[in-house]
């Protein structure tokens, strides 16, 4: 059981450096749409500006609450939920 408890533990360790370097690249991912959607509707003012910062950051608001950003947070659950499937399938089948 112990050995149990450390495989979940290290998983759960990795598991989490995944997530944050996933949610990380997904939203950095938006956001660059995000300029790019701004850069377009507005040619004349294209490139780093204010109003395109402030674009990006209320357009961001409700990013978390999207599905894709929800789905990132499957890379916590499937794992440990797999690994629990197996030994238990395993030990008690």
């Amino acid at each position: 059981m112990i050995a149990f408890l450390r495989l979940i533990g290290l998983v759960l360790v990795v598991e989490v450096i995944f997530y944050v370097l996933i949610s990380i690249y997904v939203r950095s991912l938006r956001r660059e749409s995000l300029e790019e959607e701004w850069d377009r509707r507005h040619p004349d003012r294209a490139g780093p500006t204010e109003e395109r910062d402030r674009f990006v950051r209320r357009s961001m608001v409700g990013f978390s609450k999207s599905l894709r950003a929800r789905l990132v947070g499957l890379v916590l659950v499937l794992p440990v939920v797999a690994i629990v499937v197996i030994i238990f399938i395993v030990n008690y089948s």
